[in-house]
């Protein structure tokens, strides 16, 4: 298996920088490159005076049209020279309340989705939205770039963030083409249960799976000594010069990531290296 329908969606100027990296990693894969140039309105029927909701929705959605043509020529004009990749491009309009249809549905004929980071002081107001649709509508694993520059290369060092989820396992499945790329495979184990399902050798089950499809691995149980379990796999990222992050996302409801925080939501955030998920 590898990863041949590649799904990128901008819906701001800020983030036409990513395309550089989606363009390599698409050019990697042999695949093609799918972009959605999203325009959003986010007007709220109802909150204006009486009689002026038309003029206010059409004003808004006027906006979000000429912002998604506005996106759209812009990508035609950064891949445009690019004739050593396979593209396409396209753009849409959708009220907030129907991006995650939009961008699910795209996302559900899509090997892989490549976005930019959707937390934090660089990310958009709409890449929390885009991001959970193609996960969860979509049924899609992401990519999630840093603002660091992506190696031309496969990563050669991944780390696995393994906590015996089923999340994790579905995260791990869909990442098999990146792992059996890489030099070596470290399933980290932070803190692990005795009393959980793999008893007292966490990670080795994961391990021989992952041997036999020609993944070389090893397997680290460490202990938690960051305040956060995101803050704990960056640190071990950084100390083991991993180029990428494979972890499942939203073992908690999305409500509860979003009142009270949680792996998914932190290392969306804080993530220094490109992070895979899936769900």
């Amino acid at each position: 298996m590898a990863y041949k329908s590649i799904l990128t969606v901008l819906s701001d100027l800020r983030q036409l920088s990513v395309l550089e990296n989606v363009g390599a990693l698409t050019r990697r894969e042999n695949g093609h490159l799918s972009v959605l140039c999203l325009g959003v309105d986010h007007s709220q029927t109802g909150y204006y005076f009486p009689g002026g909701t038309p003029y206010v929705f059409q004003e808004a959605m006027d906006t979000a049209v000429d912002e998604a043509q506005e996106l759209e020529q812009k990508v035609r004009q950064e891949l445009g020279p690019k004739a050593d990749l396979c593209w396409s491009v396209e753009s849409a309009v959708a009220q907030i309340g129907g991006v995650t249809n939009l961008v699910g549905m795209r996302a559900r004929y899509s090997d892989l989705t490549i976005l930019s980071q959707p937390y934090g002081q660089t990310a958009t107001g709409d890449a929390e939205a885009i991001t959970e649709a193609a996960m969860f509508e979509g049924g899609c694993p992401v990519l999630v770039l840093p603002d660091a520059k992506v190696s031309q290369e496969p990563a050669k060092r991944i780390l696995i963030a393994w906590n015996q989820s089923s999340e994790a396992m579905t995260a791990v499945r869909r990442a098999i083409p990146l792992l059996r790329q890489a030099e070596l495979v470290e399933i980290t184990v932070i803190d692990p249960r005795r009393s959980g399902v793999e008893g007292n050798d966490p990670g080795a089950a994961l391990a021989r799976l992952l041997t036999r499809h020609g993944v070389k691995t090893e397997v680290a149980i460490i202990a938690r000594t960051e305040p956060t379990i995101s803050d704990q796999i960056n640190r071990r990222a950084i100390d083991i010069d991993a180029e990428l992050i494979v972890m499942g996302a939203y073992g908690h409801s999305r409500f509860r990531e979003a009142i009270l925080g949680g792996a998914t939501r932190s290392m969306l955030e804080k993530a220094k290296v490109p992070v895979f998920m899936a769900r």
